[in-house]
């Protein structure tokens, strides 16, 4: 199946979105909609909950807990080599898959910084000494330097973060409790001592169900691989294939919803490190080039408003005992109707997110 029209970067957006679950707040469960995004980016432990009420209808946060405490869904290192929440069955088998990228870079990266240090030793005893039972990195890295003590204390915690298949287990993640990073293996966790990768055809198509229309650097971009050109080969004849205004060839499921682009898209409050605008090489479907770079500070990426579907502004919590403020800081000047739609998504999120019997507020302010 193979047709080539132009397609605009607008249309792109809202095809994505919709997979996104972010043109209509979705009827799924908390567990299928992890599994249909391919996790929830986890950087910090607060954005799988507002990814969420982002996109469900009536999510509430103490559902994604719980399926944290029984073990369903985990935070684990996945993905570009960064904390996701995943099911139980990605976590084990997506990891799995990205190991020979950014976490086998790592390996190689940290292990020559390992001179004099048995590495297989080094994986051994790190696996024994976490599946004994849960350990802090630090608890970790005493450990490690016990046996070398002369060896550089970030290269041990890391090359082991790089080789084991660690889970960061509750209360860590849990909302309005947490706790410190405490880890074991999903071996230990999930009482599953598989170790195969997720199917790359099936995880292509998957990607493409979740971020489609892409292309093949976009995925490479989502899961940190490369090479992943022969797989989109294979599928070729069961894909519809597109190009963009620039000529770049797209992939896509041909049943997949590819909205016109005229379909409005509502106003969405997005937590820092949204998966939404980091799973493509090329990002100007969602992100103006007047705003690139506006919603990072260094390494630390902020929380977004998305306002007809593109990035618009930024939002803000302010967050004390028994009140919550959250602030809009569009990028220019907004309507009346963008403003009461703001308004309107806030205050769904709010109701969502914040205690029982705790006050909220809204507030707006210039952006620069």
């Amino acid at each position: 199946m193979d047709s080539l029209p132009p397609v605009s970067r607008r249309a792109l957006g809202r095809a994505t979105l919709a997979r996104q679950l972010l043109l209509t707040p979705s009827p799924l469960a908390p567990e299928e909609a992890v599994h249909h995004l391919l996790g929830l980016q986890a950087q910090n432990t607060k954005p799988p909950y507002y990814a969420l009420a982002a996109r469900l209808d009536d999510f509430r946060p103490e559902a994604l807990s719980a399926l944290m405490e029984s073990r369903a869904v985990a935070r684990i290192a996945t993905l570009r080599s960064t904390v996701h929440t995943h099911t139980a069955r990605d976590a084990v088998a997506l990891r799995a898959f990205v190991q020979p990228g950014a976490l086998d870079r790592g390996l190689g990266m940290f292990g020559k910084r390992l001179d004099g240090v048995d590495l297989d030793r080094l994986g051994a005893l790190a696996r024994d000494f976490v599946e004994a039972e849960p350990r802090t990195p630090g608890r970790i890295r005493e450990r490690l330097l016990s046996e070398w003590p002369e060896a550089d204390p970030e290269a041990l915690a890391m090359y082991v973060r790089c080789l084991l298949p660690l889970v960061q287990v509750t209360p860590r993640g849990l909302w309005g409790r947490s706790g410190q990073v405490a880890l074991t293996t999903t071996d230990v966790w999930f009482g599953d001592r598989t170790h195969e990768p997720a199917d790359t055809d099936e995880t292509v198509l998957r990607y493409l169900g979740a971020f489609g229309p892409a292309s093949v650097k976009d995925m490479q971009t989502w899961c940190g691989l490369t090479r992943l050109r022969p797989a989109f080969e294979r599928l070729r004849p069961r894909l519809l294939v597109l190009r963009d205004e620039d000529g770049t060839e797209l992939f896509d499921l041909p049943d997949a919803p590819r909205p016109d682009a005229s379909v409005p898209a509502p106003p969405r409050l997005l937590p820092e490190f949204d998966n939404l605008l980091l799973s493509h090489a090329d990002r100007r479907r969602f992100v103006p080039e007047e705003h690139r770079g506006r919603t990072w500070t260094g390494n630390q990426a902020h929380r977004v408003l998305l306002l007809d579907g593109t990035v618009a502004g930024l939002w803000h919590l302010a967050e004390a005992k028994g009140r919550v403020t959250l602030t809009v800081e569009p990028f220019g000047r907004i309507s009346r109707a963008d403003r009461a739609g703001i308004t309107a998504e806030a205050e769904r999120i709010l109701r969502l997110t914040v205690p029982e019997g705790d006050a909220y507020d809204l507030a707006f302010r210039a952006g620069e």
